[in-house]
């Protein structure tokens, strides 16, 4: 898997949302500057080159929708974060928006208790 550009991933967030639409019905939610149509097909050509996109045929259009799933793609996204900027170390990234959002002592036994439940 590829790391996407800005407006790649834009695009990708749209898709996700939506999960299966025309490039007419992405333009709209795409954030301001608003790409013209021919920038938006040829980057929705290129995440299809990428595997992240794929397209089933609706009359003379193509409606595309998401293969790779925003989690998929969060979590490698976040593994590219951490090795980057916290050296492999996820307890550092905690540690680094822990006292970034200035979290108290209820927010992180809240995190505690997140992660403590997700692992039953």
């Amino acid at each position: 898997m590829v790391k996407l550009a800005k407006r790649e991933e834009q695009i990708m967030q749209v898709f996700w949302d939506l999960q299966k639409a025309f490039i007419r019905d992405i333009i709209p939610l795409l954030p301001d500057p608003k790409p013209h149509y021919n920038s938006v097909a040829t980057i929705v050509k290129i995440l299809e080159e990428k595997g992240f996109l794929d397209h089933e045929t609706a009359g003379n259009m193509y409606a595309y929708f998401p293969v790779i799933s925003r989690e998929i793609y969060q979590k490698f996204a976040l593994k590219d974060i951490v090795s980057q900027y916290f050296d492999n170390s996820y307890p550092r990234m905690l540690a680094f928006f822990a006292k970034e959002e200035k979290l108290t002592d209820k927010q992180l036994n809240e995190i505690v208790d997140i992660i403590k439940n997700d692992k039953k």
